[in-house]
């Protein structure tokens, strides 16, 4: 058995090409005082600014502080009920996308692997289509009607590819882009028969964005997002083994089947939720998962937490730009993660292509 041996001594020594390439106690730390200072960031700015220090005295609860300052009262419902929600909602929407695209690399082994490379956000655009045609105007008539099309694009593409108790990768990957190509056809039509005013309402969804954020859809949000990317980080060793090949991963005493199966069940999960709270937001789950591996190193067991944190930070920042780029409109944030993550990516792919590889 010298070829599972080799694979073992691969496994563990992950850690160690970890270590050598950046302590990961640095890079935590710095993520986490970007964070810090992107709530600070997101909950000053805004149409309506708040002074940093000001913005601070409310977060804390100094309002006998508050109220010496002589700062007007509507200062504290701009910053609890509109901007801390949804900065919280920016935070799981970036950080699921980021540990889905995370997980999607690892299983298919492909470096442009997304969160919606299973048809998620096509589904859901068409979902959100047709609950806008439809005439539901409710406020969360949108984001159930996107949850369901993104779902049902998910179960039809694992209807489509399972075949004898399992799952091919290349299957999954054709029919989620054949079924993206559909419900996007969908989307069209619907779009076309809509009237102006619904016209609107689903283009401007479709460019991803966080202004429908509020207290009630981050409690929705929140116990799916945590307990999915908690359960997939506790499969983050059995992920590591998998990246080496299913061959390997049995070798080491890993289900492959069973390890796909529910990894990707939880990532389109993760990514369904995001996708109905949010639209489809771009390039968050593909750049980040490169750039916290160009940092750490592939183990997925520090691997995934950075995404997730970077992905949440990155979305926050890009959400302040979306907000005071353009006052008094809101761009959509989706164009704003595309155009930090499209050239990014571009350089990234050029760069390995003129290496002469690209894994």
């Amino acid at each position: 058995m010298w070829v599972a041996g080799e694979v073992q001594l691969l496994y563990l020594i992950c850690p160690l090409r970890v270590m050598n390439r950046a302590k990961p106690k640095v890079t935590f730390a710095t993520l986490f005082v970007l964070l810090a200072f992107a709530f600070l960031v997101g909950v000053a700015i805004g149409p309506v600014s708040i002074p940093l220090g000001k913005s601070l005295l409310i977060l804390t609860d100094k309002l006998p502080l508050l109220e010496f300052s002589g700062l007007p009262s509507n200062f504290q419902t701009i910053i609890f009920d509109l901007r801390l929600p949804r900065i919280l909602t920016g935070l799981l929407v970036g950080s699921s996308l980021a540990v889905s695209g995370t997980v999607m690399q690892g299983i298919f082994r492909n470096p442009l692997a997304t969160p919606y490379i299973l048809g998620v956000a096509s589904g859901g655009s068409a979902g959100a289509a047709t609950v806008v045609v439809l005439g539901f105007t409710s406020n969360f008539a949108l984001p159930i009607g996107a949850l369901i099309g993104a779902l049902s694009a998910v179960t039809i593409v694992y209807r489509i590819s399972w075949s004898r108790g399992s799952t091919s990768s290349y299957t999954l990957i054709l029919a989620g882009v054949a079924l993206s190509s559909l419900f996007s056809a969908l989307t069209t039509a619907l779009i076309f028969i809509a009237g102006p005013y619904q016209q609107h309402r689903v283009l401007f969804w479709m460019m991803g964005g966080l202004w429908r954020s509020s207290w009630t859809l981050f409690k929705i949000l929140l116990p799916i997002a945590t307990v999915g990317a908690g359960i997939i980080f506790a499969w983050s060793r059995d992920l590591n083994a998998l990246a080496l090949g299913e061959s390997a991963a049995e070798h080491l005493g890993v289900k492959p089947a069973l390890v796909k199966k529910t990894l990707l069940g939880l990532a389109t999960a993760i990514t369904a939720v995001s996708v109905a709270a949010a639209g489809s937001i771009g390039f968050v789950g593909l750049v980040i998962p490169h750039i916290m591996r160009m940092i750490l190193g592939p183990d997925h067991r520090i691997l995934l937490p950075a995404a997730a944190l970077g992905g949440g930070v990155f979305l926050i920042y890009t959400d302040v730009l979306a907000k005071t780029i353009m006052q008094p409109v809101e761009m959509p944030v989706g164009v704003i993660t595309a155009f930090f993550g499209a050239p990014f990516f571009l350089y990234l792919l050029r760069k390995k292509i003129v290496g002469g590889r690209m894994r």
